[in-house]
């Protein structure tokens, strides 16, 4: 593994991270050479998991995160290494998403150490890695449900102020994945062949018209109920994201 890389990939999500652990500065790592900060990498993790895994209930918010995050890790990483999958022209940015992904699985298991859940072993769909219609639709529906699951967790990291900046943090970068995945769907066919493939319950709720006890319908009814819809995101129960994701995990 190469550390400093992984450094870097973790200040893309959260600049402040690894100044924050308070015990040796980036500038500081990199000045004391390979070896040594190899070294320094278990405490300096110890420190991350003090001050962001404290309690049994943020423990379990992280590992239920990390599994999401081993859940589009894997996915991205399989497609890039598919032949003939992703256009030249895409290519790039999937590689980029991946290059996220993988950072915030390393960030989540440096936070939780010896609590952190073991990677499970994934399927997909028999045509996910040769059909790049399906390939998409998927990853829209994975980065769909990341997205409204960290928002129906942020209640249960309010304890602990600097997870749950991290934990917004790496919610607004699934929103810019969730938004870069649908500008790729325009020329696509509106549904995979199968529609199994685009799991219903990703967007269970989305329905809704009443936010903050305010009947949108009402308050703007030059809109229409989709473009209300639209305008608001609702966050999924931890139960609602497990439905989604078990069908994925052997």
């Amino acid at each position: 593994m190469n550390l400093f890389n992984v450094f870097t990939e973790i200040e893309k999500i959260d600049p402040d991270a690894v100044e924050r652990l308070n015990y040796y500065s980036r500038r500081q790592l990199f000045r004391m050479g390979a070896k040594a900060t190899a070294a320094a990498v278990p405490a300096m993790f110890a420190t991350l998991g003090t001050a962001y895994g404290q309690s049994n209930v943020i423990n379990d918010v992280l590992n239920f995160a990390l599994t999401l995050e081993y859940l589009e890790d894997e996915y991205y990483k399989r497609g890039l290494a598919a032949s003939n999958l992703i256009p030249a022209s895409d290519r790039a940015i999937f590689m980029q998403i991946s290059k996220h992904e993988d950072a915030h699985v390393k960030l989540l298991m440096g936070a939780l150490g010896s609590a952190a859940v073991s990677k499970p072993n994934f399927k997909f769909p028999a045509d996910a890695f040769t059909n790049y219609q399906t390939f998409v639709f998927l990853a829209k529906a994975f980065e769909d449900t990341g997205v409204r699951a960290y928002k129906g967790q942020a209640a249960n990291l309010m304890s602990n102020k600097d997870i749950l900046t991290v934990a917004l943090r790496i919610h607004s970068v699934e929103a810019r994945h969730a938004a870069e995945v649908r500008r790729l769907i325009p020329g696509l066919e509106e549904t995979p062949s199968d529609p199994a493939e685009q799991p219903a319950a990703v967007y269970a709720g989305e329905e809704n018209l009443v936010q903050a006890g305010i009947n949108l319908k009402t308050l703007i009814p030059s809109l229409s109920d989709s473009e209300l819809r639209e305008a608001f995101d609702e966050p999924l129960t931890k139960e609602q994201v497990l439905g989604i994701a078990m069908p994925f995990i052997q």
